[in-house]
């Protein structure tokens, strides 16, 4: 049985959302992340740096939600939500995958930190001003590649709308996904109505 420690709003719920994408019986452990659950022993001899999310699968351990994703889609996915390996939508497809979090994330990350995660007398400013610079600066890039298109691939689902989905939240949680960028926010809406990450955000 897959089991994954779950905590609502963090990177977790992408693996949530794609193992109910995929169909697959899993069991969630929930933690408290502001209540020091990912700071007890218990967890850290299964996440050494106290993050989330992590996901057991019999003797598989993992811990970043990339290589989650491309794990279960790879294991699980049967030909579903990824293109053929080698082909030219597999590249573009893995390079969504991970620019929605090594390229997308830090600006979101930098903000979020210096607005309302850090004690209000570690916030830096001007960091924070940086990071949604940046933000609007990815999200500008992403508008221009949704224009005319439903997904990141086309008209096609996959594993990579997964990852940024996540991404695209974090920035409208924020407040960062304006009206400048009407193909996000139409492509988030897409998104949000997939029973799927419904199911998932609730839980």
């Amino acid at each position: 049985m897959i089991t994954l420690y779950h905590a609502q709003m963090t990177r977790s719920l992408r693996i949530l959302w794609l193992l109910e994408e995929l169909g697959l019986e899993y069991r969630v452990e929930k933690l408290d992340f502001l209540g020091g659950d990912l700071q007890k022993p218990d967890y850290l001899r299964k996440n050494p740096l106290g993050k989330l999310p992590t996901l057991d699968d019999g003797d598989v351990r993992l811990w970043e939600s990339g290589a989650i994703t491309e794990y279960l889609v790879e294991k699980y996915g049967d030909g579903r939500l990824a293109p053929a390996p080698g082909s030219a939508a597999r590249a573009q497809y893995l390079q969504w995958i991970h620019w929605s979090e090594a390229t997308a994330m830090p600006a979101l990350a930098d903000y979020f930190q210096h607005t309302m995660m850090r004690p209000e007398e570690q916030r830096v400013p001007q960091i924070a001003a940086e990071g949604r610079q940046r933000a609007a600066r990815w999200l500008a890039v992403l508008d221009q590649h949704l224009a005319g298109k439903q997904y990141l691939l086309g008209d096609q689902f996959s594993a990579a709308d997964v990852m940024m989905g996540y991404t695209v939240q974090g920035a409208k949680f924020g407040g960062l996904l304006d009206e400048r960028f009407p193909n996000v926010a139409a492509y988030a809406a897409r998104l949000e109505a997939r029973p799927a990450f419904q199911k998932a955000s609730a839980t």
